[in-house]
């Protein structure tokens, strides 16, 4: 049909081509705007042009030679995909808590699930996890949870999760063991939905596909994604840096990344951490060389290795260094024995014959045949390492010479506790190496130029820096703008922010409920605000006691004040003191009695203003006050 088309406007000769051209451009005119004789009569010059993207117009008197053309052009638009929804909920403005949902035509899966640790803001706080609000809202859309690897901050509100929603769990093997651990001990295993999936595999959850795709970080196992659905596919990293020597010898698979560039990627969501750090990070295999040295100069001494748990190839270079030098290696801290145990059950952990002894039976064993692999390389309080500096360990004291090797870099937030340790460990003669004397610990994540090279390879029409503290965020953000991509395809959120992305663009279109909720003991949740702000006086500033007993018919006081301080003033050392106050309830109490107040709330009240005010005048502080009236 073409063909004839061509044929048949074929010009006589080149002297009609500028009176060609204009027909043709007065043909197109007119039909954008919605047909006309003109249009009609140049209908052949028109139709003989490229295909282009205009609306379909209607002919008044269509040819009949012309009648495929015309019921392409009849034909109605394909309606446009619905926007694919993205609401982070954890883990934007933050190291830790991560959780991301997506959300397509009524279905909806969950991307980690994570919690964070407390910090000097939640004094006694336990652990911090998501606000799991909108998720229970829309648990009858959530067809499954996605996770990206076995960290903490990526699945330990797992079980909290649980108790309110048993959804299926997708993950890779490993994963799936330290998530099987974390159930248990919540008496959640089993009931749970655990399906293990490799890398390279996809799973089908409504009108999601996700595609698993294994990535180089700090535990083994680690995957991103692929998930796609009607609005197009998005990769969502996770956790990542890129290796080319890693300790398993598992590379990134770049070539899956690349080749989902080239099919088109709608969005990416990738990791932000070391966006500040230039270069890339340093292989795994750097740390075990400096292991190596550290182990030589460490001869006739015990040394003790502080690491994270979860750094599986970490604790396999230092079990592989401690064989070679003939030493023994004992486990300390309990997430260190739990994964210890699981990786070594599953195959991930090589423990030579003979080389792993109990914690209990070092004693047995000169300092210079030990190895003794800890947690508590954040400073963490009640951490083994912490524990050992306080002499409050029961299996481990330290000793002058002991080589202790902190194999970590401080959380954010976390330096002061790290330093307050590795002073206390000084104190008591150790040799205590830390990152920024030796190679002992690299980062498990990407950092500027690897962050580069993805954008590159992916090449993602719009980009979401998640993973990381504002600054971080706004960084990576910076990258993609230097990669190419423009103002309005990039966005820096925070959590709650829904995002509604499709080809035509992204936008936040609201923000639901999300934030954290705090986990202290068996209690979820029940420790809000006003008990925080309790914990922080109590620390700050102490607490004054004052107990009256009055009669319930006369409101006379049959016995007190008695006046007790805790945390504000030693009382044996202010007798003056506690005797001036003793008289400043007394005529507080008197002076209600005369007014004839008798309202409990309201003699409180007076009490504890009476008592702040006087306390401020004479010492300048402001100590918590607890009135507490007796009827009998």
């Amino acid at each position: 049909m073409i063909e004839s088309n061509n044929k048949a406007k074929k010009p006589a000769n080149a002297n009609n081509k500028q009176k060609k051209d204009s027909a043709a451009k007065r043909g197109v005119q007119n039909l954008v705007s919605g047909g006309s004789k003109n249009a009609e009569n140049s209908s052949s010059k028109a139709k003989t042009s490229k295909p282009s993207n205009r609306p379909p117009q209607k002919k008044k008197t269509p040819q009949k030679q012309y009648n495929s053309a015309s019921k392409k052009r009849t034909s109605k638009p394909k309606a446009p995909a619905s926007p694919v929804r993205i609401i982070p909920l954890g883990g934007l403005g933050e190291v830790g808590k991560n959780i991301t949902l997506y959300e397509y035509e009524g279905d909806m899966i969950l991307v980690d699930c994570g919690m964070t640790f407390p910090d000097e803001e939640t004094p006694g706080v336990d652990s911090v996890i998501p606000d799991f609000t909108y998720v229970l809202e829309n648990k009858d859309k959530i067809k499954g949870l996605v996770v990206t690897h076995g960290h903490e901050d990526h699945i330990g509100a797992i079980p909290y999760l649980l108790k309110n929603f048993n959804l299926p769990i997708y993950a890779t093997r490993l994963t799936i063991g330290l998530i099987s651990g974390k159930l248990k001990e919540h008496k959640l295993l089993g009931d749970a939905k655990l399906n293990e999936v490799k890398a390279g595999q996809s799973v089908t959850l409504g009108k999601f596909n996700v595609e698993f795709i294994h990535v180089n970080h700090s535990i083994p196992d680690s995957v991103g994604f692929a998930i796609t659905c009607g609005a197009g596919t998005v990769v969502h990293m996770g956790d990542f840096k890129i290796d080319t020597t890693p300790i398993d010898d598992k590379v990134i698979d770049l070539a899956r990344f690349a080749e989902l560039g080239k099919k088109g990627v709608l969005a990416m969501l990738s990791d932000s951490t070391n966006a500040e750090r230039s270069g890339y990070t340093a292989s795994e295999r750097l740390v075990g060389e400096s292991f190596s040295t550290l182990f030589k100069k460490a001869e006739g001494h015990r040394i003790i290795v502080a690491t994270f748990s979860s750094n599986i190839h970490r604790i396999q270079q230092i079990i592989d260094e401690a064989a070679r030098c003939n030493r023994k290696v004992a486990v300390s801290g309990r997430s260190m024995i739990n994964v210890v145990n699981v990786a070594a059950e599953l195959g991930y952990l090589h423990l030579p014959n003979g080389v792993l002894v109990d914690i209990d039976a070092i004693k047995n064993y000169a300092p210079d045949e030990l190895v003794v692999i800890t947690t508590g390389s954040q400073g963490e309080p009640m951490s083994a390492l912490s524990r050992m500096a306080s002499s409050e360990h029961r299996q481990v004291e330290i000793n002058p010479g002991d080589m202790i090797i902190i194999s970590a870099t401080p959380i954010p937030g976390n330096e002061k506790l790290v330093s307050r340790v590795v002073n206390e460990l000084m104190k008591r003669g150790a040799n205590v190496v830390y990152e920024k004397m030796y190679d002992v610990h690299v980062s498990g994540h990407a950092c500027q130029e690897e962050q580069k090279l993805m954008l590159s390879i992916v090449k993602p029409k719009y980009f979401i820096p998640i993973h990381g503290e504002q600054k971080h965020l706004y960084k990576h953000a910076q990258m993609a703008y230097a990669m190419g991509l423009d103002y309005n395809s990039v966005m820096i959120g925070a959590n709650g922010n829904v995002f509604e992305i499709s080809e035509n663009g992204i936008k936040c279109t609201e923000t639901v409920t999300a934030g954290r909720v705090l986990v202290d003991g068996l209690g979820v949740g029940d420790v809000g605000s006003i008990v925080l702000r309790d914990r922080k006086h109590l620390a700050e500033d102490g607490i004054i006691v004052v107990t009256v007993s009055i009669d319930g018919i006369t409101r006379e006081v049959v016995s007190g004040p008695d006046i007790v301080s805790r945390g504000f003033v030693y009382v044996k050392e202010s007798e003056e003191l506690m005797e001036q106050l003793d008289r400043v309830v007394c005529n507080v109490l008197e002076n209600c009695y005369v007014l004839g107040v008798k309202d409990w709330n309201t003699l409180k009240t007076r009490i504890k203003d009476g008592v702040a005010k006087f306390l401020y005048s004479k010492t300048h502080r402001s100590p918590m006050i607890l009135p507490i009236i007796m009827e009998v």
